[in-house]
């Protein structure tokens, strides 16, 4: 029993020791705030293994959404398929399952997400993890949970383990009170919608973040991202991506918004080009956090007329849903994405009529669009 004593007291002193040059190692913690998740004592460390290469670790949260699954296909291509894992609340389909890793991430549970991220010895993480605008009026305490406490747990996590944290913001992040046409970088935002307070909160946050914890943050604005990959997920600006949907199954769109709204728009595939190239971009390029990036700006009506090139016979009527029509009301018309394209080189490749004629060759071969071709 002596012995055991005089060994336990040895071992402890040699854990005490700030001098010990063994190969126990003290994992360094960035004191960020008074939370005790922060320095989470029984955090699950283990090594995992991968074959080592120059590229970004990249955890992507929220995946299931509009931009998730492009993004992650986007970056296999670009860093391997087993650099980039995809992650969400909800069961992926199995072609999502199949592509490549996913796994189960909360972002509202620190513990867990934390372990992801040191597990996976992550690097970029895009977080894209929040509820949509439309959704948020209708639930605003979960939106304020997922959009503002979720951010709290990445930043803090990001800010710890020094990655390279992608946020994207909105159009909803500006409000009434902004100049509309164009809509520069900085101005005056003060947003009306939780969806739109949360992401000025997030700008804001992340820009504290960098200035103060050195952390590497990263910010898109992004104007409304039309897919043919995926269904309207609640958004204000989805009516653009119905619209296709209805044009090719029934012939008939009703919008739930004026005719003459103009809001920008822009094709999935440029918006996961420029959240790419914004990543990639040297830090020294980069004059701000936050960015405006932009392709093109149409109405409903402008997009109809579009559409009926394809689809002659498409009705369109208009039943204003007056929660969404506020909320188009309140934001830009037109992006000023000036910065971007000076400082990293952003320039689109789709306006609205490459948009049109892509969204329709994914979308379908019925025999009327066969026909107008």
């Amino acid at each position: 029993m002596p012995i055991i004593r005089n060994l336990g007291r040895a071992a402890s002193q040699l854990l005490q020791s700030s001098g010990c040059g063994c190969g126990i190692s003290v994992v360094p913690v960035r004191c960020i705030g008074v939370s005790p998740r922060q320095v989470a004592s029984d955090a699950s460390f283990h090594s995992v293994t991968f074959s080592e290469s120059d590229h970004p670790r990249v955890l992507i949260t929220g995946g299931l959404g509009q931009l998730g699954v492009g993004l992650a296909k986007l970056l296999r291509k670009r860093f391997g398929k087993n650099n980039v894992i995809l992650s969400d609340i909800r069961k992926p389909a199995d072609n999502v399952f199949y592509s490549g890793p996913f796994i189960f991430a909360d972002i509202l549970d620190y513990k867990n997400l934390r372990e992801i991220v040191v597990n996976n010895r992550i690097t970029w993480l895009f977080h894209y993890s929040a509820l949509l605008s439309a959704v948020g009026e209708a639930n605003v305490p979960l939106a304020r949970a997922v959009n503002i406490t979720g951010l709290h747990n990445v930043l803090d996590i990001a800010a710890e383990h020094n990655l390279r944290l992608f946020v994207p913001s909105t159009i909803g992040a500006f409000g009434p009170t902004s100049p509309r046409d164009p809509t520069p970088d900085l101005c005056i935002q003060r947003p009306r919608t939780i969806y739109g307070v949360s992401k000025v909160h997030a700008e804001l946050m992340g820009e504290y973040y960098h200035y103060r914890y050195g952390l590497d943050f990263r910010c898109l604005r992004y104007p409304g991202i039309i897919s043919a990959d995926s269904q309207p997920g609640g958004g204000t600006t989805d009516y653009a991506v119905q619209i296709f949907h209805d044009a090719i199954k029934t012939g008939k769109f009703k919008c739930y918004l004026k005719p003459d709204t103009r809001l920008p728009m822009m094709y999935i595939d440029d918006c996961l080009k420029a959240t790419l190239e914004v990543m990639e971009a040297p830090a020294g390029a980069l004059t701000m956090r936050t960015y405006n990036i932009s392709a093109m700006s149409f109405t409903p009506e402008e997009l109809a007329q579009e559409v009926q090139k394809y689809v002659p016979e498409l009705q369109m009527t208009y039943n204003v849903d007056q929660v969404r029509q506020a909320i188009a009301d309140s934001w830009p018309m037109n992006f000023d994405d000036s910065n971007a394209r000076r400082d990293w080189g952003w320039k689109h490749d789709y306006d609205l009529p490459e948009l049109v004629t892509t969204m329709f060759s994914y979308l379908g071969s019925d025999s009327r669009i066969a026909q107008a071709n």
